[in-house]
């Protein structure tokens, strides 16, 4: 009788009377703030996107406006020009005509290369880049004075000798004088590929022609020194010494993005219809 009126043992409790820790409750709390933790990333990572679209694509027209300042007598060619002076379209590259129903400023080229439905595989013979895939879009980038077109700047990317390089190529309303060439973004050697960075050996590109009259992409990169007296002095700048494959891949991109696989058909729409860049 005494047995059953003796009260319970004590349940075994933590300090302060929290219950025990167990490898049950262990696991259950890093559960808890795993997921915790990872809805905080998850949130963030959506909230800060348009942020980093919007400070992506300052970067972007900060380079283009860069590039355009940088041409000799752009001063008096367009005077103090603002925003509005650059305007960006996207176009489609099969036919050379705008695709107003893409956003110039949330389309991304590089990420449409990685998906099949908006990029196309590029066969070898084609392929003068070396970039393997190449999207059905791109962005390119009209500078006017008022309603008439001086500038064309389109983006450019290709194989180098260790890296991919990419740029920017400045046309004259006629499509096929160049005005700068840019690169913003490479891993070639420093010292030697990497000259491609250097100004004095990208002014030599300023007011070479791409194309000769009958179309034919013509730009290239001299092994040496161009030869002014030359039949293709108006076509060819300097080689960079000691950067033979560099230079080749800087050819080789221009060679492809203003060929019928790259922005031909849209420079050849400009040249044909005339004024602005056609629409539609």
């Amino acid at each position: 009788m005494a047995d059953e009126l003796a009260p319970p043992p004590p349940v075994a409790s933590g300090p302060r009377g929290r219950p025990p820790d167990t490898p049950l409750r262990a696991v259950l709390v890093t559960l808890v703030v795993c997921a915790v933790c990872s809805a905080l990333v998850a949130t963030a990572v959506v909230m800060l996107r348009p942020y980093q679209s919007a400070n992506r694509e300052r970067d972007r027209e900060r380079r283009i406006r860069d590039l355009v300042a940088s041409v000799p007598g752009i001063g008096d060619l367009l005077g103090a020009f603002g925003g509005s002076d650059i305007e960006a379209r996207v176009v489609e590259l099969e036919t050379g005509r705008y695709a107003d129903e893409i956003d110039p400023g949330s389309f991304d080229a590089r990420e449409a290369e990685r998906i099949p439905e908006q990029s196309i595989a590029l066969p070898s013979e084609l392929d003068l880049a070396g970039i393997g895939r190449r999207a059905t879009h791109a962005t390119v980038y009209l500078v006017s004075q008022g309603r008439v077109l001086r500038m064309i700047v389109l983006p450019v990317h290709g194989a180098g000798y260790v890296s991919t390089l990419y740029g920017y190529l400045a046309l004259d309303a006629d499509g096929s004088t160049i005005r700068g060439l840019s690169f913003f973004e490479h891993a070639e050697t420093p010292g030697l590929g990497s000259e491609i960075e250097n100004p004095r050996w990208l002014a030599l590109f300023q007011g070479k022609s791409a194309r000769d009259e009958s179309g034919a992409v013509r730009i290239r990169v001299a092994r040496g020194r161009v030869d002014p007296a030359g039949p293709d002095a108006a076509y060819e700048v300097d080689g960079i010494s000691g950067a033979t494959r560099t230079s080749q891949g800087v050819a080789n991109l221009l060679r492809f993005w203003l060929g019928p696989s790259g922005f031909g058909p849209y420079l050849e729409r400009i040249a044909r219809e005339g004024g602005p860049a056609p629409h539609g």
